[in-house]
């Protein structure tokens, strides 16, 4: 009888997000520099009497489930016959929201069933049509990311401390990849190196909100005024904007004062760059 196995799935940050171009593949080829979070999901593992998969948490979906769950669907993708096991998920960071939710659970699960030997072991690039962010995900490492997710060169991030705020709305990453036109894509490809550069700023999604979503662009300019901050950003195809700090009372004190301001919305501080993180 299989024991109760609990794993940690972990948030993570884009510090940086630029869109190269589209593929003939419909991916995009990116640039983002990606390192994990003290922010985590949990996902329980154990015997049961049917394949199933049920969500919990404050961020738990309606009716607690997904109609398009990855982890349903991961089974599929390696044409493997679902177990007979209860995948429970505490939802405790925003989906839809920049932080790799789905892709987090995912590869934490793709872990699990590695290590009961359950599936094969394959590379982790294996996955990157499953979830451009799963590879980086099983890499578990800071990184460098390129291409369509499937080139990983490991880097070392400074130790940060984030103040992440989560908008009332929510972002569809296909939504968003889906709002480039052809002329949005100015990224000099000359740059596009095995090694973090100059050009390594902002996030290319950005210019999309601040066209479509109005209250991006107030909560944008209130988290860059904050004293101390380094810099602000969204993460991902969004929705949460963070802001960067060197000291944790920083990030304290930038979160009491926003909240003032906006009472109403999820925000969380958290930091990079951890030992024992997973």
């Amino acid at each position: 009888m299989l024991d109760k196995i609990i794993e940690k799935s972990p948030a993570k940050i884009n510090l940086f997000l630029k869109i190269i171009n589209k593929r003939e593949d419909s991916f995009h080829n990116i640039r983002t520099g990606i390192t994990f979070l003290n922010l985590y999901d949990e996902i329980t593992v154990q015997a049961h009497s049917k394949f199933e998969v049920n969500y919990t948490g404050i961020f738990a979906p309606k009716k607690n489930l997904f109609e398009d769950c990855i982890i349903s669907r991961l089974f599929t993708y390696i044409n493997e016959d679902k177990p007979k096991l209860l995948f429970s998920v505490s939802k405790n960071f925003p989906y839809q929201a920049g932080l790799g939710s789905a892709s987090s659970n995912v590869a934490t699960v793709i872990k699990i069933l590695e290590n009961l030997e359950l599936i094969e072991k394959r590379n982790i690039f294996d996955y990157a049509d499953l979830g451009s962010d799963i590879p980086v995900f099983l890499n578990q490492r800071d990184a460098l990311v390129r291409g369509k997710g499937d080139l990983i060169a490991n880097v070392h991030f400074p130790k940060y401390y984030f103040l992440i705020i989560k908008p009332s709305f929510q972002c569809s990453t296909k939504k968003m990849y889906d709002s480039f036109q052809s002329a949005d894509f100015d990224y000099n490809a000359d740059f596009d190196l095995e090694e973090i550069n100059d050009q390594d700023s902002g996030n290319d999604f950005e210019k999309i909100l601040i066209k479509n979503e109005p209250e991006f662009l107030s909560m944008f300019n209130f988290l860059k005024g904050f004293e101390e901050v380094i810099f602000s950003r969204l993460t991902g195809s969004g929705s949460c904007i963070y802001s960067v700090f060197e000291k944790k009372e920083h990030a304290i004190n930038a979160q009491k004062k926003f909240q003032q301001s906006f009472s109403n919305l999820w925000t969380h501080v958290c930091e990079n760059n951890l030992t024992n993180l997973f």
